[in-house]
């Protein structure tokens, strides 16, 4: 068996996590290091290492992450704008092998990101 991620220790209330919102394909929950004013993670249910890591068969999946984002941003008062991203892998800065968005607002954002 595979060791569980902190994502799922959150999810299985083994570990401390402050969730704004779940259902049974997700959790939303603030990030322990912010980025922003606003720093949410909307994280699936489902174990998913990488993005690389998707099949077809996640497409759904993927698309109600984005949908539970777009509800958190209202709930979070983003209405000027936010930024929702997914890390794949180490250069890009994926720290939990179990893919998450990244949802990122309350202030300006700039361009290029990184």
């Amino acid at each position: 068996m595979t060791e569980k991620t902190l994502f799922q220790k959150i999810m299985d209330r083994e570990e401390p996590g402050d969730i704004l919102y779940e259902d049974d394909r997700c959790v939303a929950l603030r990030d322990i290091n912010p980025q922003a004013p606003s720093h949410v993670l909307v994280v699936p249910r489902k174990p998913i290492p990488t993005l690389d890591a998707l099949t077809e068969e996640d497409e759904p999946l993927v698309g109600h992450l984005f949908l539970v984002a777009q509800k958190v941003a209202a709930e979070e008062g983003l209405t000027d704008g936010y930024r929702a991203v997914f890390n794949n892998g180490s250069d890009a800065q994926q720290t939990v092998a179990h893919i998450h968005l990244h949802l990122i607002g309350g202030r300006r954002m700039s361009w290029p990101p990184g």
